[in-house]
């Protein structure tokens, strides 16, 4: 779901290996039932990932609605499901180190949410209101889920430290039932087989501002024919392939390479509720088809969007006035979880070559010609995720921070003895591809030296971060130190990656030949059951995918997350959709799963041939 500023609706998340399941997007913080706000001290702010200052970061803040006191834990468990889902899906992935997550527990008198499932289902009075129907409206769509934006906002602002600015707030729903919004906030519900996949739908929507790639607007209900001007939207278009790289429009810049959704970035006819006339860049994504990752174009911007909301600066040496080329200037960055970002100095616009990447310049060693000098520190995020050069320049992707250098300038001495600073946290596991970082405190005449240890051995790291992906660490858990001076930092390694593995229904035959996969051959249509496993707590993500295609969250089934998937010849209707069309014929179905510390599972596969 998007914000809406045109009056037009949109639709929302959706859910099939062929087909989009919709809400309806309007709003989130549209009419709503009436609700009760509790004072806030009946409110309890639960900080679920910390990375830094929330006055420094993109802030997650999650409201609940409709649990008891009773059913706190089952928000707390809705909340830990919806954050490994997102956790796997890109950009959320690679700058997940950007991001605080809080929940705000509020215990409802009433348990449930308003016009739950129909119209004629009770309206319990709830804190935040929060309503399906558009907010127990006749005209409303049934899965339009909105609550009450005074409230949300009252709750959010129990954060300290965040914002408007800095924040996204995502409500989530004491409900079973399929639904949610977005608009300048996001809902969605909390317990629904597919509930966890709408929330980075809803936040393409709110964060990203993307807009829905459906071909239709209700149910059943073919969408017309665009004749509207060339959209806004960066992944709709009317131009063809050839006019986007003439014109350097759209997507030019990814045409033709397979999409991270599945298939070849393109052009595909549909979206914007519109069945003909528009078009799209994969044939199923995130904004289109719930299940599948963000596409290439819709990453860049979700990209640049997450980007925005901190600066890449953290901090830095005070340049308010002329400095001393006597002392050492130093900065403090952000940290992605999967990349370095670049660093890049100069000295009266001449780049210092051997200084490239590194968080801290000592004048004195660059023994500068007396007088005023001009020093400067890029900071750019190198990120394959962006290829659009407006985008990379701009304040998203790019700072700089500018000093004059006085040689006549003498530093006066400051007692800092070298220690740590900021961290990445050391309250649960890192993965074992995670960039992991270690700031310190800045002496004026001297760099703090990082000395990283795996397991008790050194190892080489970069000045400020040592990515572990470059240890080739052996499957099983590791110990990584950091030390300056007496001090010590430590994380535990999760280095074994999570086992995925898949009971299918009874086949007519089973073939196993030597060196290839087994294959399973039905007479009609089959089930597949995903288990998966990890040595650690914490929700495993399972995803397969069918021959080659885009890899696909395992949900279970839509209308019951304990049912296997099914696969049938032309797929399972359920409300005008349909699921599990997989077609007469040979078929290669890989399998993996994902642990909460980012690991991906080696992928399994199997053949199944439905004559």
């Amino acid at each position: 779901m998007g914000q809406v500023t045109t009056g037009r609706t949109r639709t929302a998340a959706a859910v099939t290996a062929a087909a989009a399941l919709p809400l309806a997007m309007l709003t989130a913080t549209g009419a709503a039932a009436d609700g009760v706000i509790a004072a806030p001290d009946a409110a309890k702010v639960v900080p679920v990932q910390v990375t830094g200052d929330p006055a420094k970061r993109f802030n997650l803040v999650i409201l609940g609605d409709g649990y008891t006191e009773a059913e706190l834990p089952e928000f707390r468990a809705h909340i830990d499901k919806h954050l490994n889902d997102l956790w796997t899906i890109e950009p959320f992935k690679s700058y997940r180190s950007y991001v605080n997550v809080y929940a705000v527990e509020i215990a409802s008198a009433e348990s449930g949410v308003g016009c739950d499932p129909g119209l004629s289902s009770p309206r319990p009075r709830t804190p935040l209101g929060m309503a399906f129907w558009g907010g127990c409206r006749e005209a409303g769509p049934q899965r339009l889920l909105t609550m009450n934006a005074s409230a949300a906002r009252t709750y959010a602002d129990l954060v300290t430290g965040t914002t408007s600015g800095n924040r996204q707030i995502l409500a989530l729903a004491n409900s079973d039932t399929y639904g949610g919004a977005g608009g300048t906030y996001a809902t969605a519900s909390g317990g629904n087989a597919l509930s966890a996949l709408i929330t980075p739908h809803e936040l393409g929507h709110s964060l990203g501002g993307l807009d829905d790639e459906y071909d239709y607007y209700q149910r059943g209900v073919p969408g017309g024919t665009y004749t509207g001007p060339e959209p806004d939207s960066v992944h709709h278009t009317l131009l063809t392939e050839p006019q986007m790289k003439e014109q350097k429009a759209k997507w030019w810049r990814w045409l033709g390479e397979r999409s991270e959704s599945g298939g070849v970035i393109g052009r595909y006819e549909g979206g914007l509720y519109m069945t003909r006339g528009v078009w799209r860049p994969s044939r199923h994504s995130m904004m289109k088809t719930l299940g599948y990752y963000f596409d290439q174009p819709a990453r860049e911007r979700m990209t640049q969007r997450v980007s925005a909301k901190v600066n890449l600066i953290q901090d830095a040496t005070p340049n308010e006035a002329p400095v001393g080329a006597d002392r050492v200037l130093w900065l403090e960055t952000m940290h992605p979880t999967g990349h370095e970002l670049s660093v890049r100095w100069t000295v009266d616009g001449r780049e210092l070559r051997r200084a490239r990447g590194a968080r801290n310049l000592d004048l004195a060693r660059l023994r500068l010609a007396p007088g005023a000098h001009t020093v400067e520190a890029t900071v750019t995020d190198p990120t394959a995720f962006v290829r659009d050069p407006a985008i990379r320049g701009s304040a998203a992707l790019t700072r700089t921070r500018a000093w004059q250098v006085d040689t006549r300038v003498t530093t006066p001495p400051a007692d800092v003895p070298a220690g740590f600073g900021g961290t990445t946290p050391t309250d649960r596991p890192v993965g074992a591809g995670d960039v992991v970082h270690a700031e310190t405190t800045h002496p004026v005449r001297e760099i703090p030296e990082i000395r990283w240890e795996i397991d008790g051995r050194p190892v080489r790291g970069g000045e400020r971060s040592i990515d572990l992906e470059r240890l080739r660490l052996s499957p099983g858990t590791h110990r990584l130190t950091a030390r300056v001076g007496a001090q010590t930092r430590a994380w535990t390694v999760d280095a074994r990656p999570p086992t995925a593995s898949v009971e299918l229904s009874r086949p007519a035959e089973t073939v196993r030949r030597p060196g290839r996969p087994p294959e399973y051959v039905f007479d009609g249509p089959f089930t597949m059951r995903m288990t998966t496993a990890d040595d650690r707590p914490g929700t495993v993500v399972g995803e397969f995918r069918v021959n080659g295609d885009g890899w696909y969250n395992y949900f279970g089934w839509p209308t019951d997350s304990s049912a296997p998937f099914l696969f049938t010849e032309n797929g399972t209707v359920i409300d005008h959709l349909s699921y599990g069309g997989i077609g007469k014929g040979r078929h290669t179905i890989e399998y993996r799963a994902i642990d909460p510390a980012g690991n991906i599972g080696e992928p399994k596969r199997f053949v199944a041939t439905l004559r």
